[in-house]
């Protein structure tokens, strides 16, 4: 009599056990992501709040260092707080007023030793990186990096200027190539505009492909004939 046949196992050789579970982690893993690190961020942003509402209370009167106390415990308020005096300092400094104390807070901690230097270098990265008329970031491109013959995805920056360009003959231009999965470390170089390719990709597009290590592929569009570096 032959012996019944085992549907626990069979079921389970037919279920794709590890295929479902890359599947849903694939689907829940960016959302765990994005709310982990805006998670962090608020809760930054709250510890600044806490210190600020701290060194308020320690010069204040008890009565209204209690009221302060009180603010610490709302969750996200530092977030809210935060942000809107961001928006009310960029409201205020974009009238002629408040470029003039703009100017004026400048003159001052450009005049403070060993402040000057970090204050200059942080100042002209983030003009640079946000000012609406300016290239940094804004151009994905082709190098190659860290041998010849071997490529990967860079941002231009701008070109170079000053001491440097007298002493570099040529059209060269400025190249970020950053780091994978991270794309916050990189690497600086000063490359000739020959030797890299410009892409069509969007900056978005690029640094999804650097942080997915080439999982994650750009939109296909459909390109020229051409595809040799830019002249």
């Amino acid at each position: 009599m032959s012996a019944a046949p085992n549907t626990s196992a069979t079921w389970g050789s037919k279920v794709p056990f590890k295929k479902y579970l890359l599947t849903g982690l694939m689907v829940w893993l960016p959302l765990a992501i994005t709310i982990w690190v805006l998670l962090w961020m608020m809760s930054v942003l709250d510890g600044l709040f806490g210190q600020l509402l701290s060194a308020m209370s320690a010069v204040s009167s008890d009565q209204f260092g209690a009221s302060l106390e009180k603010l610490r415990h709302i969750p996200g308020l530092g977030v809210v707080l935060v942000l809107g005096f961001m928006l009310l300092t960029g409201a205020l400094v974009s009238n002629v007023a408040g470029r003039w104390w703009l100017k004026q807070w400048n003159r001052m901690f450009t005049h403070i030793p060993v402040v000057k230097s970090i204050y200059n270098s942080v100042k002209k990265v983030s003009d640079t990186l946000f000012s609406s008329n300016g290239n940094a970031f804004r151009t994905a491109l082709l190098v190659q990096f860290p041998r010849p013959g071997s490529w990967t995805i860079a941002f231009q920056t701008g070109v170079p200027n000053g001491e440097v360009a007298h002493h570099l003959p040529g059209d060269l231009i400025s190249v970020y190539v950053p780091t994978t999965p991270n794309p916050t470390g990189g690497y600086f170089l000063l490359l000739p505009r020959s030797e890299v390719i410009e892409l069509e990709m969007s900056v978005d597009e690029a640094l999804t492909y650097v942080i997915s290590m080439g999982a994650v592929s750009p939109t296909a569009r459909s390109l020229p004939s051409d595809h040799g570096p830019a002249t």
